[in-house]
């Protein structure tokens, strides 16, 4: 963790006048004299933090060992140690939710792209308090929530199993029924990922943090908004007189095209002078609510490599020459124009079922134009790193 008094400018981070926005946050500890307290937010809304993540885990896969993570605070490694099968759940939960963002981001300048073997998992692009920064932060979050909570139905888990709490009858819409399978236990997925990943979060008293801590919060809640009720028939004929129902959690899809577009949605804010909150950056817009992503500065455009943001840039990148959208080669490119190969790709064709039990295709050849973003000017380049 860096410490809060190693300080670095960082552009785009207004501070505005206001009274808390919302009161879901902690209070800073101790009271800053009225007159340094703009000096005060000042510093903690300057706080770089680019150091290691606990998203690691999911590099290590069944070798996760907690005194080898890098980046764990004290509570999150007391955690990891006496939870050793949780975090091998979290490790796979990681991989997945890092699947999402790139499914989510497939088409776009930024493509949730990971570094290898690099602790931090996302570089310097994370340094930055962006809508970027605010997607992973809420998608990681979900993630540990749905790995936990899948793990427990599944009984993987020592310390959880199916939620205790639904049990005797209930009702919906359609009548009475009774709580009976294996309802997920939301719950305490919900509690462990708020134990473990608000950890680091917690031991810092900076904007960074409580954008952090918001936006975990999001992530948290956008796996239990899609819990579904699931529901067996008992009766003559499956007439339904009987019902036996249990809470399901909806696939992994639906919490990141959910955030996804709490990404398109995010507000832009500011610290209040308080330090406690958050007040909107532009006055004509709404204030956010619990279940909006937050972040502090404007994007990188991402078009070029830039080692300071962290930007890959998009040269080699493939786009869609007849598409309008983030992913059409216009758009995608920057404006630099694209090249053109012509690839042959081996397809399956003519498929035929053959009584019993046989599938049989033919090898189709299949010529196309792959269009790639071309490099900027070495010039170009250079003046970004």
């Amino acid at each position: 963790m860096l410490s809060p008094n190693r300080l670095e400018a960082s552009p785009g981070i207004a501070l505005a006048p206001g009274r808390a926005e919302c009161g879901a946050f902690p209070r800073t500890a101790g009271a800053a004299p009225r007159l340094c307290l703009p000096l005060v937010l000042l510093l903690l809304a300057l706080t770089p933090r680019a150091d290691s993540s606990w998203w690691y885990i999911g590099a290590l896969g069944a070798r996760v060992i907690c005194d080898n993570i890098p980046g764990l605070v004290n509570k999150q490694r007391q955690l990891c140690q006496r939870y050793p099968d949780i975090m091998q759940s979290v490790g796979e939960g990681a991989k997945e939710w890092i699947r999402e963002c790139q499914h989510q981001f497939r088409h776009h300048r930024w493509n949730c792209s990971t570094l290898d073997r690099d602790h931090t998992v996302f570089g310097r692009v994370m340094l930055r308090s962006s809508r970027e920064a605010a997607f992973v932060y809420a998608i990681s979050s979900a993630g540990v929530v749905y790995a936990i909570t899948r793990a427990c139905s599944q009984g993987d888990l020592k310390s959880c199993s199916c939620d205790p709490l639904k049990r005797g009858r209930s009702k919906d819409e359609r009548g009475e029924f009774d709580w009976g399978g294996c309802s997920d236990n939301i719950n305490y997925g919900i509690r462990f990922a708020k134990a473990f990943v608000d950890a680091k979060e917690k031991k810092v008293k900076d904007a960074r943090a409580l954008m952090n801590l918001h936006n975990n919060r999001c992530g948290r809640m956008a796996v239990k908004r899609f819990l579904k009720l699931e529901c067996k028939c008992h009766g003559v004929s499956g007439s339904c007189t009987l019902r036996t129902c249990w809470l399901a959690m909806s696939d992994f899809r639906k919490t990141g095209d959910y955030l996804r577009k709490k990404y398109n949605g995010a507000i832009q804010v500011t610290m209040n002078q308080d330090g406690t909150g958050f007040t909107v950056a532009n006055k004509n817009f709404r204030k956010p609510t619990k279940t909006d992503l937050v972040y502090f500065e404007n994007s990188p455009d991402y078009c070029v490599m830039d080692k300071s943001a962290g930007s890959l840039g998009t040269a080699g990148r493939v786009c869609n020459k007849m598409s309008r959208g983030t992913d059409g080669c216009e758009v995608m490119c920057c404006g630099r124009g694209y090249d053109t190969t012509r690839v042959t790709r081996i397809t399956k064709c003519e498929c035929k079922f053959h009584w019993c039990c046989a599938v049989r295709c033919k090898e189709c050849e299949d010529t196309v134009d792959v269009h790639t973003c071309k490099a900027p000017k070495r010039a170009e380049w250079l003046d970004q790193t």
